[in-house]
């Protein structure tokens, strides 16, 4: 079996299970965020009366955070309420960060656990060699109902990555690169793995945006499998023992894909589709009137860092907005720390709440039409952050700091990256 399976297997208690078998599963941790009060209003029309197990629930208000309208604001007193009357004391309130992050942060999320999250960007907690996958409103209430849910076995498709990154080069752009040749249907209801010299050189942070953007080729999940980099971090958060699940030798991937990244050069999704990828050197000189840092995808630790290595001492262009959030308030404090966010704000950045800002389009960054953005989110379909109208561009934070200096979007300079 794949670790995955062995997940499944052991949730579900079976002794093995096999790609395309349903299997009901008991959930480790189960995540509602702010954009889903429907998982209340459904968890009520299923009859439900009390939450089967509390403690594996976690509340998160990051979409709306803070709440923009008061229809959100409306639907965040709720979730409160609701959290109160079952006894659900995870509650991440607004200012706290995007879910996929702080759970995370507070140790929730490691190898062999399974974890679901109203958000499809779920798939970024396989990184720490967890199951986790995004599911609907109806699905999330079966959960608070019972504890569990019935899952289809996913075939699992590895992707080997060979070769170094080159300066300038992030994880970002591998996946974008991988995104464009595979396209958005590569891993409809698959898995992905992603494996080779590659990866095992990434820390947590880039493995985590590898991860993040499976989803946008159909994947229910991803994984990496844990390592001493994995354990370091983990350690970090708490963790002392940790599972030993691996794939088994013998195990037959559905699809295997080899891409040498030795040569890869940054990397951009153009506007209207996240696997229209080319090289930014293709397109340098395109104007950009918004930047943006941030999200589950590009708003971590190691993202802010560079981007405020490539932005010391230089100013953003005239005409050009830079907007930084970062994922948690736990990165904001750290990056504080170490000076990143004053030489971002230096450099005339805008600092906003953590949480996912404008990568909806629901607050703090909306586009007007005829504005083209540079973003280092996941989506870029027309109206994603704003008017249908605006442009989206998708590239990584060194792209987006480099771009917000130049104006235009720009290859970051050699020697951007530690």
């Amino acid at each position: 079996m794949h670790a995955l399976e062995k997940m499944l297997a052991r949730a579900s208690g079976e002794e093995e299970v096999r790609a395309g078998q349903i299997v009901t599963a008991e959930v480790d941790l189960a995540e509602v965020n702010d954009l889903y009060y429907q998982v209340i209003k459904s968890f009520r029309e299923l009859g439900g009366e009390k939450v089967a197990h509390p403690d594996r629930v976690a509340f998160v208000f990051d979409h709306y955070s803070p709440a923009p309208t008061i229809k959100s604001a409306e639907n965040q007193k709720r979730m409160r309420e609701f959290c109160r009357e079952q006894g659900i004391e995870r509650v991440y309130d607004v200012g706290e960060g995007v879910c996929h992050q702080v759970l995370v942060e507070d140790g929730l999320v490691g190898p062999g656990r399974l974890i679901v999250e109203s958000d499809s960007h779920t798939t970024t907690l396989g990184a720490l060699g967890a199951f986790g996958t995004g599911v609907g409103s109806t699905d999330l209430a079966l959960i608070l109902l019972t504890g569990g849910l019935w899952f289809r076995v996913p075939e699992v498709i590895r992707i080997f990555l060979e070769g170094g990154l080159a300066p300038g080069v992030m994880a970002k752009d591998v996946i974008l690169h991988a995104l464009g040749r595979l396209k958005q249907d590569a891993a409809i209801y698959r898995a992905v793995e992603f494996t080779g010299h590659m990866v095992s050189s990434l820390c947590v942070d880039e493995r985590m945006a590898l991860c993040n953007m499976t989803v946008e080729m159909g994947a229910k999940a991803s994984y990496i499998q844990p390592d001493e980099v994995t354990h370091e971090f983990l350690r970090g958060l708490g963790w002392r023992e940790f599972p030993e699940i691996a794939t088994d030798p013998d195990y037959r991937y559905s699809r295997e894909h080899v891409f040498d990244v030795s040569d890869l050069r940054p990397q951009v999704a153009l506007p209207g589709s996240v696997d229209d990828v080319e090289d930014v050197s293709a397109h340098e000189g395109a104007p950009i009137d918004q930047v943006f840092i941030g999200t589950c995808t590009g708003g971590r630790l190691n993202d802010i860092a560079i981007a405020a290595r490539i932005l010391r001492g230089r100013r953003v262009a005239r005409g050009t907005r830079l907007i930084v959030i970062p994922a948690s308030r736990a990165i904001l404090r750290r990056a504080m720390e170490l000076g990143h966010i004053q030489t971002l704000l230096d450099s005339g950045a805008v600092l906003s709440t953590p949480g996912c800002g404008p990568c909806l389009g629901a607050h703090e960054g909306v586009l007007a039409p005829g504005e083209a953005c540079l973003s280092t989110s996941s989506r870029n379909f027309p109206g994603r952050m704003g008017s249908p109208e605006a442009s989206i561009y998708i590239a990584s934070p060194a792209t987006a700091a480099a771009t917000a200096i130049a104006g235009s979007l720009t290859e970051p300079e050699g020697g951007a990256l530690p």
